[in-house]
């Protein structure tokens, strides 16, 4: 793998050429980490059906922007497999020592990390592919963070991201708990100045960024019954993101009863015989020029 090279004054910026917001809405708490992990597993199939749809495979080697604790760095890791080689690259220091622990344990040697700020990152290897999930609804400007990021991939490579349509989450019937946790979950992300529905963006940055129009494919979890995970899911998520709806007045603690939200959405569910789906995941992918 080539050398890469982290310029120290480039970290902790706010770049006007996509790099990230000054603060990750969501933290970088020990309990962000594992609801990461958590939502991999949730998650991860759609992916990994986005990345196979996209043409990574055997040998390649692949670059993960915002890789945080791993999870899509390891699946791609399975589809090139030893042959290959992938370089995830973070923000946060702690995230990257939890990818590290992870792909120690898995055994995948052909993996990497760096800590980096997205402006900060440069490296003299060519990449197969640049691929992301959930990443490029946090910049300020992910056209411009793809361009970047589009030097570094070899002529014909891949350019792959995965992102969310938060907008299409929802409960049929649309149950008053159930309402007011997507409430909290949207307004919080809203006012952090997250884009809520990149998913459906993606094609419009895509050719903002120089890229051919991308294929795209939208998928969901659709959960209904006691067994779910989709309670715990939004309940997790609303955990690591009561700060920062504290901060900026959109729930209070009291309010969100976060102990007991889980249990509480699985019983209303039941109730009401609810089908309950996350946001739905859109995949968008092409390739640079020749």
């Amino acid at each position: 793998m080539g050398n890469v090279s982290l310029d120290p004054q480039l970290k902790n910026t706010d770049q006007a050429t996509g790099g990230e917001p000054a603060e990750y809405a969501l933290g970088y708490s020990t309990a962000e980490f594992k609801r990461l992990e958590l939502q991999g597993r949730f998650f991860g199939d759609l992916t990994e059906d986005v990345l196979r749809r996209a043409g990574v495979g055997p040998a390649m080697r692949v670059l993960d922007i915002g890789c945080g604790v791993g999870d899509v760095s390891l699946i791609a890791a399975r589809l090139v497999g030893p042959s290959g080689s992938v370089l995830g690259i973070d923000r946060s220091v702690e995230a990257v020592s939890t990818a590290q622990r992870r792909v120690a344990e898995a055994g995948q040697q052909w993996v990497r990390f760096a800590t980096s700020e997205l402006d900060a990152f440069s490296t003299d290897e060519k990449f197969d592919a640049v691929i992301g999930r959930l990443i490029l609804l946090y910049l300020p400007d992910p056209s411009a963070a793809l361009r970047r990021l589009v030097h570094h991939v070899r002529p014909a490579g891949i350019v792959a991201f995965q992102e969310m349509e938060m907008s299409l989450c929802r409960s049929v019937p649309d149950t008053p708990l159930f309402h007011q946790c997507r409430e909290f979950l949207l307004n919080t992300f809203k006012r952090a100045g997250v884009e809520m529905d990149m998913g459906t963006k993606l094609s419009a940055t895509y050719k903002r960024a120089g890229l051919p129009a991308p294929q795209m494919i939208a998928a969901a979890r659709v959960e209904a019954g006691a067994d779910s995970f989709a309670y715990e899911y939004l309940a997790i998520t609303l955990r690591s993101l009561l700060p920062m709806a504290e901060r900026l007045n959109v729930a209070t603690a009291a309010e969100v009863g976060i102990d007991t939200l889980a249990e509480r959405l699985r019983r209303e569910a039941l109730e009401h015989g609810s089908c309950v789906m996350p946001p739905t995941l859109i995949g968008a992918w092409t390739n640079t020029a020749a």
